[in-house]
């Protein structure tokens, strides 16, 4: 988050923090007390000048809207210490879609510099929520990328000819699993890493492209990381040395993270943007950082990668320096 902020050139700072639990096990009730409850303990760091929670892994508005009634109740109404909220309670539009958004947005300056256009090009997506989903819906909607299969927990499913996505969200919506729909041939989250494509998005959980796995086998033009940390070290060497560029975490999908310094900014200006002016900004923002980051890697020969990272270490770098650390 740190390299991802600075990339980004967001005044946000970075951590990750959570309660190791699987929320579907757990009822409306027990999750909301958990969350509360994780709440109080850490309401001394929390704040809108010092640390910012928002949705990641296995949360959604509603638990951050828990996270905000429970520091208000300590703290009064401070809409700007918590991001990711329901709309009506000073969440900003557009935030839910924001990390599909932003991968696609980078997705669409790839394709145009290095001549891989996205529209009618096969995408396989790894993983069908938050940012899957709302990748595949955009990219199937707007920018006319043909999307041949996506997997969840469950397993995943095929159509050579292109999913219905529609179709596949409001299946998925029924908390059906993505590998009982019907239109498409149902095949295992190993099996989607061997599915001939142009793009492949890991969209899920860390640690899933591994030299062990599947890093020798995959079948794609670009890997364009919608997850953190997706591909480990030695499977990003592997990636590498078959002349498959890979799109890292921290550009790929920075679009949540910026919208959620949006809406920060919205709740301490008391003052809501239009959906069209988040799209707008985040385009603006991850176009530029995204720009920076291909410029770098021509000038010196190197990955994109090491480019993002030579940037965000040096923005942080300075930012030492200057304060006398």
């Amino acid at each position: 988050m740190t390299w991802k902020t600075a990339l980004m050139d967001i005044p946000f700072g970075g951590a990750k923090g959570g309660v190791a639990v699987d929320p579907k096990r757990l009822s409306k009730l027990e999750l909301e007390r958990l969350t509360r409850r994780f709440t109080q303990r850490i309401s001394i760091v929390l704040g809108p000048y010092r640390d910012v929670p928002a949705p990641d892994v296995a949360t959604n508005a509603q638990v951050m809207a828990w996270i905000l009634d429970e520091y208000s109740s300590r703290h009064g109404y401070t809409p700007a210490a918590v991001t990711g909220k329901p709309i009506s309670l000073g969440g900003s539009l557009g935030r839910e879609e924001a990390t599909g958004r932003g991968v696609m947005y980078v997705m669409m300056e790839y394709a145009r510099d290095f001549g891989i256009p996205l529209k009618g090009s096969r995408v396989v997506i790894q993983g069908f929520g938050n940012v899957g989903g709302h990748l595949a819906r955009l990219l199937d909607a707007e920018a006319g990328a043909n999307v041949i299969a996506v997997a969840d927990v469950s397993g995943g499913v095929v159509n050579e000819s292109g999913l219905d996505i529609p179709g596949l969200l409001a299946h998925a919506a029924a908390r059906k699993p993505v590998s009982e729909w019907k239109p498409g041939k149902a095949i295992s989250n190993e099996q989607l890493w061997t599915v001939p494509c142009d793009w492949l998005v890991p969209a899920a959980l860390g640690g899933v492209i591994t030299r062990e796995a599947n890093a020798r086998t995959i079948d794609c033009k670009v890997v364009v990381e919608g997850a953190n940390e997706p591909t480990t070290p030695t499977a990003d060497l592997i990636l590498e040395e078959r002349g498959i560029p890979v799109i890292p975490d921290f550009l790929a999908n920075a679009g949540g993270v910026t919208v959620s310094y949006y809406e920060w900014a919205q709740n301490l200006q008391q003052y809501r943007w239009t959906h069209e002016q988040v799209n707008r900004e985040l385009h603006a923002t991850i176009t530029k950082a995204y720009v920076g980051v291909r410029d770098l890697a021509k000038q010196k020969g190197v990955t994109f990668r090491t480019a993002a990272y030579a940037i965000a270490l040096q923005r942080v770098a300075e930012a030492e320096r200057l304060r006398g650390n």
